[in-house]
């Protein structure tokens, strides 16, 4: 009977249970879930705990705000002069209304592609071959700003529109790759012209700084040669006042140079000479030898 009595109690419990469990939503950051009662779109959860009726309310959808990469396939293009390009784009976009684009279009993907394909015929229909090779950045902005305004509706942010590949047709690539060809070339010929002047020019440089290293070394070397014989020139002249001075000091009489030069003379006599040249203070024997006692 007691088990019988709590029975109900029990179920109930079950219920209240079942019902937090099934209610009880745990949002992922960067998501938000749909909900709808009924049929009808009633909320939309954000990251975090989140509770639902789990008898009337339902998960209809999960939205992600992080922001998503689409890459196209290439869509051919027709330019301005007739040239069908391949372009394929790839589209930056970010969900920013979950609502708008849960329930604003069927298939938004789908819709952001042909979205795309319409507005880049537009654009490169007005211009040529050469413009949209080199253009891509004003097409990229173009694109960027049209979609934006286009999908705002949708609940979609574009940020970013880059052009992945541009493809001309095989008549112009054939052209555009014999035209770079000659550019290399024509390149290549002024390199190799600069690199053979600037090799002339530096060869020149290192003559020229080879003659002025020699004449300068010529220059040092016979200013020293020159320092040399001056300063030999100085000594030769310093030595002789040097005797002069020791001389002077010496006092030597008239007497003791009549005998140096009587020494002399007896060398001079040694020689091959035929002619001997007496000097006048010699030619008075008798005061001379009077001077040789006196200095005994």
């Amino acid at each position: 009977m007691f088990i019988f009595s709590i029975f109900p109690y029990f179920f109930i419990f079950l219920l209240i249970l079942l019902f937090i469990s099934k209610g009880i939503k745990i949002v992922p950051e960067s998501n938000v879930y749909i909900v709808e009662k009924l049929g009808k779109y009633h909320q939309s959860l954000s990251s975090g705990l989140n509770f639902i009726n789990p008898f009337f309310d339902r998960i209809s959808r999960v939205v992600s705000l992080k922001e998503q990469v689409v890459d196209f396939p290439p869509q051919p293009v027709i330019t301005k002069d007739n040239a069908t390009m391949q372009i394929d784009t790839v589209v930056y976009f970010q969900i920013t209304d979950p609502k708008s684009y849960t329930y604003g279009v069927e298939r938004p993907l789908s819709a952001i592609e042909n979205l795309t394909a319409t507005t880049l015929r537009n654009i490169i229909g007005d211009m040529t071959v050469d413009q949209t090779l080199t253009s891509r950045d004003i097409i990229n902005t173009k694109m960027r700003v049209e979609l934006d305004e286009a999908t705002d509706p949708w609940g979609i942010k574009v940020n970013r529109v880059e052009l992945k590949s541009i493809l001309p047709p095989e008549d112009i690539r054939v052209a555009m790759e014999k035209e770079m060809k000659a550019e290399r070339e024509k390149r290549a010929t002024v390199l190799e012209a600069q690199a053979k002047r600037e090799s002339a020019i530096l060869v020149a440089e290192g003559e020229k700084q080879s003659t002025i290293l020699r004449a300068e070394a010529a220059k040092e070397s016979e200013i020293q040669e020159a320092l040399g014989k001056a300063q030999a020139i100085l000594e030769i002249r310093k030595a002789e006042a040097e005797g002069i001075r020791l001389l002077n000091e010496a006092k030597i009489t008239k007497e003791v140079l009549s005998l140096k030069s009587f020494e002399s003379l007896e060398k001079v006599a040694e020689g091959q000479a035929t002619k001997i040249i007496i000097p006048s203070e010699l030619q008075n024997l008798s005061s001379f030898v009077t001077a040789i006692r006196e200095m005994k």
